[in-house]
């Protein structure tokens, strides 16, 4: 028999089968990975394929030298996944597979973890006569003997805190063929916070007219009818209870021996979803993202992979859980960008979702408060089946929404950052004994550092882009490539000492509030908070036991959190996002201020929000006072059609990122003659509304220079065409420079 390998090499150069000799005791089947050699080297792959066959000459074939586990790592669903990511995004097949695995598997990187443990091997009635046989004198043996005659398997750790240095003792027991010292594998598990127990809750009715659509189209999918009746959006208003939709439908695939996996869009979000999940399912369920160790992802991929656990949550990444039968994908705030990939292959994970639930016969559930302009579009034209429930699931009222214009408020002489209704609200809020959230979307101490004398702004000498300001550490900061640098105590260009400030970001905020609020702790959950293993749990949990009673933060405590004491919510700047290149910003920011509008009032008391801005008048934020999705929906669709933007049309650039700025500019003139030559003379020239050549919006990120190729396609089956085409166009050129075709990227900057 002979083995189909593909390599693990991410190059193009070697995107091909390699046919290998299997040895005699080698038993292997498609998914394995395997040792083969290559060259003059020892390398790893992956086997797709087995043949009978070869049309090689004996002598060229080699034998694979082994394989790396005794299961087949690849379910052979995820591998014709991996095949479809190969063909759609223009990559090597060992790339589209390495998204299938955790990324410290290949190379051994991470290990099984074992511990001693200890085990009786005489039955009870031999122990007895061992026990009685031995001197009174032997103290430790007895007691060890006295132990272990539970029958159970105990880990040295165990027994060293009943007996003072038990090895010894243990291994004189086992040269008396006593006792039986192993080694046994330890999982490493992600930090969990066990609930309260509490009794299931009682549907309300749209919660239940939500369930039993839901379990229909679980059946009709098991059946093999895949399409509307299988693929459903849920819109939900914030507190409508979607969590507990979820976990019925999650219950009732369970029930049937079936896989769910249940997408995130924050890993903020996954500890408690986790925590919610795990007091209801127990060890059913398990978790994956990036913030885990390699060994606790590792061991909890090998969980899920052996089918102990069939429940999977987590961000992005987790649409590739190996979840053989698979029952539902459910992919929580649906809208939210940090589903799209932006590394290579830029892979969107609904769409991915889309693909597995298609080949595999599962339901998909895209649910939000806020859906995206082009899923509730879907919805109403009938390619998903729309479930709506509009009221909360405790039947208490949205909360009460003050716009705040902060335009009035620097008039009547107020320079604080708080508006003067957010501090009487968070005074009135603090005073009761209640929490508040305070929402920016933007970390560090200031966003930028001028000079008043001469106007120039530190910038990034790696990125085009302003440095920010941290207290923390006093230090400057790039947002992009991570850089760092001291203070100026002068200006760099006029060496003026004018050095000043500029913007608010969460350390601002949380210094304020402790300037006017000194007895009061606070929380702080950002990227410069959560870098530590964990940290995104610790936080959450330490505000929900009311450890501290203000919490701030970015976007990553705008969605999904659910809070009983957070009465007030205030966003205390509305407008950062509207100001971004970028078609969707009025979307976002409605999006954002909505659901960072959801904490408050979440139990019995009502909530109160504060949204400050500087443009009450533009149409996203004045939407979000009112919480009218809908309304929106219909205003925004409108605007996109009139503009042609998506969902009527498709969003495609070249990105083109070079060390050379020249290089980067001309291959974007290059490929745009390129396309225009392609489309001249051919009916699918009709297609392309829009292309232009220049500089990225953001010119250089990391050292490398950015330009791009902007098209705009119309939303047609001829455009498949197209962009099928320009995808043989990515990858590197002679001139160094790296080119990436995306497709409505999540950013355009």
């Amino acid at each position: 028999m002979f083995a189909q390998v593909i390599v693990d090499i991410a190059s193009s150069a070697v995107d091909r089968v390699y046919t290998y000799r299997i040895p005699e005791g080698i038993d292997l089947s498609p998914g394995f990975r395997v040792s083969v050699p290559f060259g003059s080297r020892t390398i790893e792959g992956y086997v797709i394929g087995l043949t009978e066959t070869s049309d090689l000459p004996a002598d060229r074939v080699k034998d694979v030298l082994g394989t790396l586990e005794d299961y087949p790592a690849l379910l052979p669903q995820c591998l014709a996944l991996a095949k479809d990511i190969q063909q759609r995004f223009g990559c090597p097949l060992s790339t589209a597979i390495r998204l299938m695995l955790p990324a410290q598997m290949r190379g051994s990187r991470v290990k099984v973890k074992t511990e001693p443990v200890a085990q009786l091997c005489l039955s009870s009635e031999q122990a007895q006569a061992y026990l009685d046989a031995l001197p009174k004198r032997q103290l430790r043996k007895r007691t060890l003997i006295t132990i272990l005659m539970d029958g159970e398997a105990h880990t040295l750790k165990d027994l060293r805190a009943m007996v003072r240095d038990p090895r010894p003792a243990l291994e004189e027991l086992s040269a008396d063929n006593a006792v039986r010292i192993f080694d046994r594998e330890t999982l490493r598990a992600p930090l969990f916070h066990p609930l309260a127990p509490s009794a299931v809750p009682t549907l309300t009715e749209e919660q239940r007219d939500a369930v039993d659509e839901l379990c229909s189209g679980l059946e009709r999918a098991q059946a093999g009818h895949a399409g509307r009746n299988t693929e459903f959006l849920l819109y939900g208003v914030t507190g409508s209870g979607k969590t507990e939709v979820y976990m019925r439908l999650a219950e009732q695939a369970l029930s049937q021996a079936l896989g769910v996996i249940l997408l995130v869009p924050e890993i903020a979000l996954t500890s408690q979803m986790v925590d919610w999940f795990q007091t209801r399912f127990g060890s059913a369920a398990a978790v994956l993202h990036s913030r885990l160790s390699a060994g606790e992802r590792f061991d909890e991929w090998r969980r899920i992979r052996k089918g102990e656990a069939r429940l999977v949550i987590g961000a992005r990444s987790a649409v590739f859980a190996p979840v053989d039968r698979l029952g539902a994908i459910i992919i929580d705030e649906e809208h939210e960008a940090t589903y799209f990939s932006e590394t290579f292959p830029q892979y969107d994970a609904r769409q991915i979702a889309h693909l597995r639930c298609a080949r595999e016969g599962a339901l998909l559930l895209l649910a939000s408060a806020t859906p995206s302009i082009a899923s509730f579009a879907m919805a109403r034209r009938g390619d998903y089946a729309l479930l709506t429930m509009s009221r909360r699931a405790n039947g208490r009222p949205l909360p009460d929404i003050t716009l705040v214009d902060m335009r009035r408020e620097l008039s009547l002489g107020n320079r604080s950052i708080f508006s003067l209704t957010l501090q009487k609200a968070l005074k009135e809020t603090l005073s009761s004994g209640q929490q508040a959230i305070l929402f920016i979307n933007r970390r560090g101490y200031s966003s930028s550092v001028s000079c008043l004398a001469c106007g120039n702004t530190v910038k990034c000498r790696q990125c085009d882009v302003s440095m920010a300001y941290h207290r923390f550490d006093q230090r400057l900061h790039c947002h992009y490539c991570g850089a760092s640098a001291p203070f100026p105590k002068v200006c760099p260009v006029c060496g003026s000492n004018a050095i000043k400030t500029i913007g608010v970001g969460t350390e601002r905020v949380e210094e304020e509030v402790k300037r006017l609020f000194p007895n009061v702790r606070t929380l702080r959950m950002d990227m410069d908070t959560t870098r530590a293993h964990n940290a995104h749990s610790e936080i959450v949990n330490a505000f929900r036991s009311r450890e501290a009673q203000v919490l701030i933060g970015t976007q990553m405590i705008a969605k999904g959190l659910d809070f009983p004491q957070v009465t007030l919510v205030g966003a205390v700047l509305s407008d950062l996002s509207l100001n971004m290149p970028d078609y969707r910003a009025a979307e976002r920011t409605f999006q954002l201020l909505v659901q960072v509008a959801g904490r408050a009032g979440r139990a019995q008391m009502p909530g109160q929000v504060v949204i400050q801005t500087y443009q009450p008048e533009h149409y996203a934020i004045a939407a979000s006072v009112s919480q009218d999705y809908r309304a929106y929906f219909e205003g925004e669709f409108a605007r996109r059609r009139a503009d042609l933007y998506p969902p009527f049309t498709l969003i495609a650039r070249y990105l083109i990122e070079s060390p050379s700025g020249t290089v980067s500019l001309d291959t974007a003139l290059a490929l745009k003659e390129k396309v225009v030559q392609y489309l001249n003379g051919s009916s699918l020239k009709k297609r392309l509304l829009l292309i232009r050549a220049d500089e990225s919006p953001i010119a250089f990120i990391e050292g490398r220079y950015r330009a791009q190729v902007l098209m705009k396609l119309l939303n047609h089956p001829d455009s498949d065409q197209i962009l099928s085409h320009l995808q043989a166009w990515t990858g590197a050129t002679d001139q160094g420079a790296r080119i990436t075709l995306e497709i409505n990227p999540a950013s355009l900057a």
